[in-house]
């Protein structure tokens, strides 16, 4: 049902993978929107080692909100920070991963996992606290479930 990565060689190991997913600050998610078309949305997220899901935090409403009530599918893609490999190009490192997302519905639960998201950009606990205070009832989290993870090197020429 998956593919795989056409350019073995190039294809990271799970290891791999599941380390840039724990570092990379943002990625790109995408559902079906509207009509059928692709809605792709960046957005920051933390991969929970425990279950080896990933989980998002959202507003209640919206687009992507709709799209992930329509259709559980989606896909996530991460870049790592890459490096410079001559005048203009980068080697870099991505993952992507497929499978069913949906909503998580326990508050102390988002409150927990809305708590590990901010860790990855500061670890200022009363900020955190003041925000999940302030924000926390308004806020929606969803979970990505993997079905397929996908990783591979790449060599801008």
């Amino acid at each position: 049902m998956f593919r795989e990565v056409a350019r073995k060689k190039q294809a990271l190991e799970r290891g791999e993978c599941i380390e840039i997913l724990k570092t990379a600050k943002r990625g790109v998610l995408a559902v079906t929107g509207d009509g059928g078309y692709p809605y792709a949305v960046p957005l920051n997220h933390f991969y929970n080692e425990e279950d080896g899901c990933l989980y998002f935090h959202s507003g209640k409403t919206g687009h992507k909100t709709d799209a992930i009530k329509a259709d559980a599918k989606a896909s996530f893609c991460v870049l790592d920070e890459g490096e410079p490999a001559d005048d203009w190009s980068y080697r870099f490192r991505s993952v992507i991963v497929f499978g069913r997302i949906g909503f998580i519905e326990d508050r102390d639960e988002i409150y927990r996992i809305s708590r590990l998201l901010s860790l990855k950009f500061t670890d200022d606990e009363a900020y955190i606290a003041r925000e999940i205070e302030k924000y926390g009832p308004a806020t929606a989290m969803f979970v990505l479930r993997p079905e397929h993870v996908t990783g591979k090197r790449v060599h801008e020429r």
